[in-house]
């Protein structure tokens, strides 16, 4: 049965939204997470696993170091195995317009405690030998990002705040959300309704919807984004960084004794298709026949689909609404919400207890794109 009432209820069951009740509960508050399906079966279950505090961004910068932090100090808080591998990100670049961006942000990222740095083509072909140097100019390196596994931090953070006393339940979709002018007053459920005076959005590329009831515009699109995962490489490079080809988004890391490979596709349309298809292979196989030309001669065991929540600026919704009171919402990350959901579960917490949160996030406010504060994340894949 749902409790009677709670706290704040969150909306999605994700990793940010389990992020969310695991720091709400620490901080004993009383959370109810509602989750339509199976935790982490939304995009968290489809991501490509990366982390990384390699952004252009301060704000993502910050909550991307803060959240590699805690992903390397998951076995102790919440608890549990992630498999985390810090391989480093590798940004391999062929325009001189790129390798400025990249030469800037560096800068930027060392200045917040990042150890980022840019190499040589032949460099970053010695640490990423499956790439060939043809017509690079430059690649950027960090060494202390590198990827998990998703689905084992979606359900390290739920089992914690359930010791906790935070209540999660699966198969429960919200149909409705009650108000009294301004003040939330519940949420409804098919399974009957909760009482409270806080809700929480971490719904990823469903949140439009979850504005929608209580008439918060939250501008997130969904785009879908598909992944391959290779037959066993061999010979495999030991240690192989998250590699990125930045001009065509090609990118590659392993993945158990094969190697994941995506790339987005400049056609796909916004909506929630999450079927696969062969659309995307002709223009994947030319770049990684001028990328990582070994690559090419893997085999591909199984591959899967999954939805970017994507904003205007490819930069999250973190906030509360003015026009509805205690209506807070973690959205929008574009790519960039599992890596980031530490740290956000961290500022949902502070802005619930309506204290001055971890990390500045006023910039991320949804209403931000009715004026002139919009400031587009270039360090995106």
């Amino acid at each position: 049965m749902l409790p009677p009432a709670a706290d704040v209820v969150i909306i999605g069951g994700g990793a940010v939204g389990t992020s969310c009740a695991f720091h709400l509960a620490e901080a004993d508050v009383r959370v109810l997470l509602l989750e339509r399906d199976e935790l982490g079966s939304g995009s968290s279950s489809k991501a490509a696993g990366g982390v990384r505090a390699t952004f252009s961004d301060p704000v993502n910068i910050e909550l991307g170091r803060r959240g590699l932090t805690a992903f390397e100090r998951f076995a102790d808080r919440p608890g549990g195995e992630i498999d985390l591998k810090q391989h480093g990100y590798l940004y391999l670049l062929s325009d001189e317009a790129d390798v400025a961006a990249f030469e800037s942000g560096v800068a930027l990222q060392n200045s917040m405690g990042v150890p980022s740095r840019m190499l040589t083509p032949a460099e970053a072909c010695e640490l990423s030998p499956l790439a060939v140097p043809d017509g690079l100019l430059a690649a950027a390196y960090s060494p202390t990002d590198g990827h998990c596994t998703p689905e084992a931090v979606v359900q390290g953070y739920a089992r914690a705040a359930r010791e906790r006393g935070a209540v999660l339940r699966r198969g429960c979709p919200v149909t409705g959300i009650e108000r009294s002018g301004r003040q939330i007053t519940a949420v409804r459920t098919a399974e009957g309704a909760v009482r409270t005076g806080a809700v929480i959005c971490a719904a990823g590329a469903w949140s439009a919807a979850v504005g929608e009831l209580v008439g918060v515009e939250l501008p997130v699109r969904p785009l879908r984004r598909q992944i391959l995962v290779s037959e066993p490489f061999p010979d495999r490079p030991p240690r192989l960084p998250f590699t990125i080809d930045f001009a065509t988004s090609f990118y590659f890391h392993e993945e158990g004794p094969g190697l994941l490979i995506g790339m987005s596709d400049p056609d796909e349309e916004f909506g929630f298709n999450l079927g696969t298809d062969d659309r995307w292979l002709e223009r994947l196989a030319a770049a990684v026949e001028r990328r990582a030309p070994r690559i090419s001669e893997v085999g591909i065991a199984h591959g899967w689909a999954g939805l970017y929540e994507i904003t205007p600026d490819h930069n999250a919704l973190v906030g509360e609404s003015e026009e509805v009171s205690r209506f807070l919402y973690a959205t929008g990350f574009s790519g960039h919400g599992f890596l980031q959901s530490p740290a956000v579960g961290e500022v949902m917490r502070d802005l619930v207890l309506e204290r001055e949160p971890v990390v500045d996030v006023s910039g991320l406010r949804a209403d931000r794109f009715a004026g002139a504060e919009i400031r587009p994340e270039h360090n995106c894949v």
